[in-house]
């Protein structure tokens, strides 16, 4: 379980410049960078998207804050596309989103909210003879929800990023970098990414852990 504690930045080891395309032909540049002095010494990425740097400029001002979205690594979804989930969809949305405003993407390696992929499969398994997402990780031992979000704080606080503004339905997240010492100004909602196979898991996060999913009522 999470605990507040007072965290220190990170240092950026290396920055490169990377063009994205998506599938569906939407392209930008990415100022990608990674970190030395990680808590969890794992391979989290932040990538400045649009003008990052004037973002910062402006909210060191006092001025609107960057935009930042901390997205969970979810490879059945970021890169197989699979329909299980949002994180896909979400991704595209957060990078056009953040490229038009400035400010970044933290691309942070906790595969099925912490558990590692295999357990997420597993996981997906146990959804398949009828529990729901949370469920199906308690019954593997695991927390609902194991992901800290200490390392995506010092990250920010290695980019200068001590105010933002962050693109996440998760409470949570908005939480824990505010205890990590994080100025959270707003908390903007994602999009709405519902598909067939999804709606079950949409719907329990919307009423588990009170995302802010504004979900279509049934007919």
């Amino acid at each position: 379980m999470f605990e507040a504690t007072t965290v220190t930045k990170a240092s950026i080891r290396r920055q490169v410049t990377v063009p994205l395309r998506f599938p569906d032909g939407y392209a930008t540049t990415a100022r990608v960078m990674t970190f030395d002095g990680l808590a969890d010494g794992k391979e989290h990425l932040a990538l400045g998207l649009g003008d990052w740097q004037r973002a910062l400029t402006k909210s060191a001002a006092g001025g609107r804050a960057p935009l930042v979205r901390p997205h969970s690594e979810c490879l059945t979804g970021d890169v197989f596309g699979s329909q299980r989930c949002d994180c896909g969809p979400q991704l595209r949305e957060a990078v056009e989103r953040i490229a038009e405003q400035g400010g970044f993407l933290l691309y942070l390696r906790q595969e099925g909210r912490g558990i590692g992929l295999y357990a997420k499969l597993d996981a997906y398994a146990l959804q398949d003879d009828g529990l729901d997402t949370y469920e199906a990780n308690v019954a593997l031992g695991r927390g609902e929800d194991e992901r800290d979000y200490t390392a995506a704080a010092q990250m920010l606080l290695g980019l200068g990023a001590t105010r933002i503004r962050l693109l996440s339905n998760n409470p949570d997240k908005a939480g824990q970098l505010a205890d990590l010492g994080i100025d959270v100004t707003q908390r903007i909602p994602t999009g709405v990414h519902l598909s067939a196979a999804n709606v079950r898991y949409l719907s329990v996060k919307a009423s588990h852990t009170a995302h802010t999913i504004d979900l279509p009522l049934a007919e």
